[in-house]
């Protein structure tokens, strides 16, 4: 695994405050909050490296994705990319 998103730091600390805010987002938020366009590939990484409880919903008539933190998370025990760190939660274990 490696230590870089390829999406810009202010997006994936967007998307990771957003969620931990308990927040459903879409891409549209986030085009219209910090003019990014990677948000599949943030929350991909979330789930995939970081093991994020995230939950996908898409809704018609588009099939739009919304992305929202799993009702159950533990928010304290999740693992945050490197530039998430200043939320302040989590640790950078492997």
């Amino acid at each position: 695994m490696t230590d870089k998103f390829y999406s810009g730091e202010t997006q994936v600390f967007w998307t990771c405050k957003a969620l931990l805010d308990g927040r459903t987002i879409s891409h549209a938020t986030e085009i219209r909050e910090v003019n990014g366009w990677r948000l599949g590939a943030i929350i991909h990484r979330l789930k995939a490296d970081y093991a994020w409880p995230i939950q996908t919903r898409y809704r018609s008539p588009d099939n739009v994705a919304f992305y929202s933190l799993s009702p159950d998370a533990d928010r304290a025990a999740l693992r945050l990319p490197p530039s998430a760190k200043a939320l302040g939660q989590g640790e950078d274990a492997a």
